[in-house]
């Protein structure tokens, strides 16, 4: 077996937030989204909610491409954004905006998504980032599939962007996966023998019309419904640019890593849903502060010893895919602090330094509009 070629694709969603009040917008003011579509045409599209605007760059041979990519969408959503006196916003959630007075988005596939799932589709004020890797092969995307959830509270934690919700800080480094699991359909992907034993499990929910397609299904990791790709959903979406594209990298050098343990007639040990899903919590609640734990050893291990221990089996594939320094820069987000971290931070200084509570959150707001055009 050959090593395939990766590509790779990265979707980020991002709130939109009116500079006067650092509060949501509520209606997409007239025009934004023609703007858009004239400068990133095909590459920018409306949300669930009318505060939300997805980008998505197209398919990419390298991390350098995928960032080039995202520096020019960002930087295109920021100035068209800015003409209208709003900005973006990359955090899965907002520090205080109110989801019950938020307005859906004008689009036939969203009324009918609210209509099927009612209430549970109220509290949708999140935004996400998946990021794309094509594997031709059917059966070698299920492959990979079934083994990498392991590593998907290691991504999710270096993620971590919504720490508040409606102005109260939850105690949670993620709180959209809070609201996303409500949905069906959703959470962890189960294991499938093979591509057909999967497309035989869609096929039930799509001939009983419970779905139209696989876009419906959305599992932390799913084969993408459009692409031939395994597309990573768990994590949140990543304010600054240089963490969405560490990630990226550490993900497809894992998948490159799994494809390579195949190749060698090897594969990563499978745990029980059980145990993965207590890391997933873990990483949940506390991002990168916490450890999480190592199924091996029987222990809960520090979150900076794992990263090392995921970044030491893929240098062949970090420098097969030229991302060397993407991967190790994950190691800056331990420094630094990954968003979540750094909007309490932001929230609890203002708070000692005599704010009020609502002032201390529009600087949080403050600091995810600065830190989500730095360095583009």
């Amino acid at each position: 077996m050959s090593m395939p070629k990766l590509t790779l694709g990265i979707e980020e969603e991002y709130l939109l937030v009116d500079l006067d009040s650092r509060d949501l917008v509520r209606e997409v003011p007239t025009g934004l989204m023609e703007e858009c579509e004239a400068v990133i045409s095909g590459q920018v599209s409306p949300e669930f909610l009318q505060c939300q605007i997805e980008v998505g760059t197209r398919v990419c041979n390298t991390l350098q491409g995928a960032r080039t990519e995202l520096v020019h969408l960002r930087s295109c959503i920021a100035e068209i954004a800015k003409r209208h006196n709003l900005a973006p916003i990359a955090a899965s959630t907002h520090p205080f905006a109110d989801w019950i007075d938020q307005k859906l988005s004008n689009q036939a596939r969203y009324h009918s998504l609210a209509n099927d799932l009612q209430s549970v589709s109220h509290r949708m004020l999140i935004c996400g980032m998946h990021v794309h890797v094509g594997i031709e092969d059917p059966d070698l995307r299920i492959d990979v599939a079934n083994q990498m959830p392991y590593f998907l509270p290691h991504f999710l934690a270096l993620s971590c962007s919504s720490p508040f919700w409606v102005g109260r800080d939850t105690g949670l480094a993620s709180y959209r996966l809070t609201i996303f699991d409500n949905l069906p359909r959703t959470g962890l992907p189960p294991v499938f023998a093979s591509w057909g034993e999967y497309e035989r499990t869609i096929a039930t929910l799509i001939d009983n019309k419970l779905v139209e397609d696989a876009t419906k299904i959305w599992w932390d990791l799913r084969p993408s419904h459009r692409y031939p790709t395994l597309e990573m959903r768990i994590c949140d979406v990543p304010t600054r640019l240089d963490d969405t594209i560490a990630i990226a990298a550490l993900y497809m050098c894992m998948v490159r890593l799994l494809i390579r343990l195949r190749r060698d007639n090897l594969s990563w040990r499978r745990y029980e849903r059980f145990l993965i899903n207590e890391n997933r919590w873990r990483a949940q609640r506390y991002g990168i502060s916490n450890g999480l734990i190592d199924f091996g050893r029987g222990k809960v291990i520090s979150y900076g010893v794992l990263l090392d221990e995921l970044i030491s089996l893929i240098p062949p594939d970090a420098e097969a895919l030229d991302c060397v320094k993407e991967v190790n820069f994950a190691r800056d987000i331990l420094v630094r602090g990954n968003s979540a971290t750094r909007q309490t931070q932001v929230f609890n200084t203002a708070l000692k330094e005599g704010a009020s509570t609502s002032d201390a959150l529009k600087k949080v707001v403050d600091m995810l509009i600065e830190e989500t055009i730095a360095g583009i």
